[in-house]
């Protein structure tokens, strides 16, 4: 009976969720409903996959509007109608046109129009007029030929007590103070649930109207298979042809992969063969192996990773360059009979490749079939009181104490404690449809049979429901990442190449393993701008380990992560790691599955290890057990249910209770934090890449660094550590310098793109004319040939730019003056002045470094030409620098250091510490440790450089600086303003 149900997905206007609209039904008497949000289909499949849980007959349909005028509500007649539906609002979307007040031809949709529109236009046979409760006295004025075209139209967007909520809702989405909201602005307040008697009673002196509803819902069915994959099904065609090219592709990757006649692989890959085609996942690993030829073909460097990487029928095809049979890596962990969700790949590319990838694939496989998947962004914490603040019209002041001084007394009055009342309501609560990082879905049926498609800034058609909802109903999505990581690594062969003339190959990374200068670059922790191992905590992780292998590196990915630190199970796994005589395990099955990691639970396929070794699950049980426990599947049921099977199991072996009961504990709590190995495998070689690249090529791998904008760090960083491994470090300079940094030889030119205040088409137009005519010789012929500004030009100038012209900064901002005089524009060849103009004779100018390095400093964001230190106004640079701290242990002593990171973190009482990150002279990293007390009365505030005073203390060889005070050093005085 109800025809038009608003959710919360009505953006900022509905506020009830999907399950709260199904307890509506049930708790007032309806058993059939039709969801028609505004103008969208987020929620309806899902909608009606709860629906039908809860026995009910959920149909689909939209609500159609033009900003807050209501044109018309479509209702699917079945799923081509509701595909119908999406399509138009696809078109529309797709054109950015408003929606008509008369709805387009549609064959099997009805359309409901609003009162206001009554005689408009003729009504088709699909078409009706909607009469809400409100204007029921209104329909009895109507003559018979109209009532004959009438149905109840009773909307619900929100319950009794959220009218005020909903008002909120509205303001924050017109950017209104909540007071001046027009009544069209907001929804009448009897858009709430009526109990289906009621309803009745109200309508029933009007019985023609409730014959029409009763027929057009009875016109309408929605059925949908849930449970079937609905990715493109075939790769080729058919199924027998994708099993045959899959065969094919994987015994031609074996051949390269491992040996011809090796037993294990070879049974491995028959059984992976097996249930991918059991399970109809040819198509899947085809479609993404057709996706990596394409990147190879056009030598995009690429990572496969996530749980893809536990499949070694995805490395021989070369998706994943981890070999899980070697790391021991169940295939079960990606897929299995038994797993209800379907698994995805994640490939990474180079953030600069990535759109052409993105290219192929809708070009590849469709349009209307290929979308990117949708992502919802919600209300969250600071955010809801800033917006609710605005809308009650408080001042910036009062809204910054509320967010940062909630208890404070000044809080305490009507309008705060209305917001403060909504605050928990408002958490998490759909604000905006937006884009899933990386997820892609390739569709068998058009994407318009599941929902409508927005087309966001970006381009690509997008999903307008999100990942949950695409697993629920049966979607793969493919991830296609990207990563700045990977553009070292792709950016650094070709600036080899151009450098050195030498051609370098980063596959086949297992050979970089076994490299003993590799292995000893590792050690030492010297792995600035490598992904994943150059941060502070990485590096002294690293160092603890004494790692140099790539177990090691694989073990040291996981337990950097956050939830094992602070378990403590880190700690616990460098003692073990120096001293296994140290490992306690709680049974023999811990030492047979977990000797490799000293029987801690290190990744998430341990967890399945040791419920399938000591608890008799099966793999495909032991892996729905992991993701119940992660809190990634939904079903309590099932996992009573494989807890009861665990406990059975082990009394039957007749294990002790109590051991039983701990070692499930165990899973359970590691399970929530505990990372996928053939995610740190995969990170891990990824890592091995840019080692090797660091190891042989350090300067052209800090320029790829650089020219891809970084990592952990920021760019002062990586040109120091490019200073540290030999380079001369070069200011940008108009007849070296890209638009990007560059390197000849070992002189690294920083791009003008480092210089803040330097327009990019300015440089366009300077390598353009320098390519085409030549090296610059003179300012004057610069000018008349860039066509550059004054204002550009002194900015050139004062970096720096024209030095090989042989004049002083000064002299050349002299001549400039001249030379543009009060033409502070330019245009190429403009007769400005004289082509023969002599330079004026200048008296001597005063120059002095300092001025260049606070030039440098203000125009680039660091010293170039020298270092921070090189402004300190003492010249006291510490007792010990950091390669002799492991010689002043236990002492304490003064050293001097560049501010590079800090990182807050949490005691155990709750009060906050601090560990620092700084360069001595020398370039060379050094750590501190600020305990609270110290950290109170000793601040660390951002750059700079400080005197620090400290004893040196070290954990397995790694050493730090615990803070015994510490401060800012003045720096010398800046002598362009004396």
């Amino acid at each position: 009976m109800l025809l038009n149900l608003h959710s919360y997905y009505s953006l900022r206007h509905g506020t009830l969720s999907l399950d709260e609209l199904l307890e509506g039904m049930l708790a007032n008497g309806y058993d059939t409903a039709v969801l028609t949000d505004i103008n969208n289909s987020t929620g309806s499949i899902d909608f009606i996959r709860k629906g039908q849980q809860a026995g009910l007959n959920i149909l689909a349909g939209m609500e159609f509007r033009q900003d807050d005028t209501c044109c018309f509500v479509a209702i699917a007649q079945n799923e081509r109608g509701f595909s119908e539906i999406n399509a138009y609002r696809t078109q529309l979307n797709l054109e950015n046109a408003k929606v008509p007040l008369q709805a387009p031809e549609f064959k099997e949709v009805f359309i409901i129009y609003p009162l206001r529109l009554m005689g408009s236009f003729a009504l088709k046979d699909y078409e009706y007029i909607g009469i809400r409760p409100s204007e029921r006295s209104k329909a009895i004025l109507m003559d018979k030929q109209l009532l004959s075209k009438a149905v109840i139209l009773a909307p619900v967007t929100f319950r009794t007590a959220d009218h005020t909520f909903h008002r909120q809702l509205r303001a924050i989405d017109h950017n209104l103070l909540i007071s001046q909201l027009s009544d069209e602005q907001v929804a009448p307040v009897d858009e709430v649930f009526v109990p289906k008697a009621r309803l009745m009673k109200i309508y029933a002196d009007l019985p023609q109207l409730l014959n029409n509803t009763h027929r057009l819902l009875a016109q309408c069915r929605f059925q949908m298979d849930f449970q079937s994959v609905k990715n493109k099904a075939t790769f080729t065609g058919n199924r027998y042809n994708d099993k045959q090219l899959l065969l094919k592709y994987t015994g031609d990757g074996f051949e390269h992969r491992y040996a011809k006649n090796d037993p294990v692989a070879r049974e491995r890959i028959a059984r992976e063969l097996e249930i991918i085609e059991q399970l109809n996942f040819s198509s899947y690993f085809l479609i993404t192996d057709d996706i990596c030829r394409y990147a190879r073909h056009r030598d995009y460097h690429y990572v496969g990773r996530g749980s893809g990487a536990n499949s070694a029928v995805a490395y021989c095809l070369g998706i994943t360059d981890v070999d899980p049979i070697a790391l021991k890596l169940p295939f079960e962990r990606f897929l299995n009979p038994k797993r209800k969700s379907p698994p995805d790949f994640d490939v990474d590319f180079s953030w600069r490749d990535r759109d052409d990838m993105y290219d192929y694939i809708f070009n590849r496989y469709q349009h209307g079939y290929t979308a990117l998947m949708g992502a919802m962004s919600t209300f969250r914490s600071r955010s809801i009181l800033r917006e609710l603040g605005k809308v009650y019209g408080l001042p910036k002041s009062e809204i910054d104490r509320l967010v940062h001084e909630p208890e404070h007394m000044l809080n305490k009055n009507e309008v705060t404690n209305t917001i403060l009342s909504v605050y928990n309501r408002m958490a998490d609560f759909p604000n905006q449809r937006t884009i899933h990082a990386s997820g892609v879905l390739i569709s068998e049926q058009p994407l318009v049979s599941y929902c409508a498609l927005d087309y966001p800034p970006k381009g690509l058609p997008t999903m307008q429901f999100d990942m949950y909802v695409a697993e629920e109903i049966g979607f793969e999505k493919f991830d296609i990442l990207s990563q700045r990581g990977i553009g070292h690594i792709k950016d650094c062969r070709e600036i080899v190449h151009a450098n050195q003339g030498i051609t370098i190959d980063t596959r086949q990374p297992k050979r970089f393993f076994e490299d003993p200068h590799i292995a000893q670059q590792l050690r030492s922790a010297n792995t600035i701008g490598c992904f994943y191992i150059e941060s502070p905590a990485m590096r002294q992780l690293l160092t603890k380990l004494h790692c140099d292998d790539y177990l090691t590196l694989v073990a040291a990915s996981s337990i950097i992560r956050p939830g094992v630190s602070s378990s403590g199970m880190m700690a616990a796994f460098i003692q073990r790691h120096h001293d296994p005589s140290q490992v306690v395990y709680p049974h023999p099955v811990f030492k047979e599955q977990l000797e490799e990691t000293y029987g801690v639970m290190v990744y998430q396929e341990d967890v399945m290890k040791i419920a399938n070794a000591y608890g008799g699950l099966d793999m495909a049980d032991a892996d729905v057990l992991r993701r119940m426990m992660s809190g990634k599947y939904r079903s309590k049921d099932h996992l009573i249910e494989i807890e009861g099977k665990y406990f059975d199991n082990c009394r039957a072996k007749g294990y002790d209770e109590k051991v039983s009961r701990e070692i499930w504990r165990q899973m359970e709590s590691f399970a929530g934090y505990s990372f996928n190995k053939a995610h740190s495998a995969s990170f891990a070689v990824e890592s091995y890449q840019s080692l090797y690249l660091k190891t042989y090529f350090p300067l052209e791998f800090m320029v790829s660094v650089l020219n891809n904008y970084g990592g952990f760090y920021n760019r002062k960083v990586y040109v120091n550590e490019a200073r540290v491994a030999g380079a001369t470090i070069c200011l940008p300079c108009i007849n070296r310098s890209e638009y990007q940094t560059s390197i000849h030889g070992s002189d690294i030119y920083l791009g003008f793109d480092y210089m803040q205040h330097v327009e990019s088409k300015q440089v366009e137009r300077l390598i353009e004319e320098r390519t085409r005519n030549g090296l610059y010789q003179n300012l004057e012929q610069f000018i008349r040939r860039t066509g550059t500004g004054l204002e550009q030009l002194i900015i050139l100038i004062r970096i720096g730019a024209f030095r090989s012209f042989g004049s002083s900064k000064k002299e050349l901002l002299w001549e400039a003056h001249l030379l543009l005089n009060k033409h502070t524009k330019a245009s190429p060849s403009a007769e400005l002045f004289e082509s023969n103009s002599r330079k004026p004779v200048l008296p001597p100018l005063d120059s002095h470094i300092l001025e260049d390095y606070y030039d440098e400093m203000e125009l680039i964001g660091f010293c170039v030409s020298g270092t921070l230190f090189d402004l300190a106004r003492s010249d006291f640079r510490g007792d010990v620098q950091s390669r002799e701290l492991m010689d002043h242990v236990g002492r304490t002593v003064r050293m001097v250091g560049d501010f590079v990171a800090e990182k807050f973190v949490k005691t155990k009482r709750g009060e906050l510490m601090k560990f620092g990150t700084f360069l001595d002279i020398e370039g060379k990293f050094f750590d501190t440790v600020h305990f609270p007390p110290t950290l109170a009365q000793y601040p660390l505030r951002g750059a700079g450089i400080y005197l620090i005073e400290g004893k040196v203390v070290q954990e397995f060889g790694c050493p730090s600086l615990e803070v015994i005070r510490c401060a800012k050093m003045p720096l010398k005085p800046d002598p362009r303003s004396i």
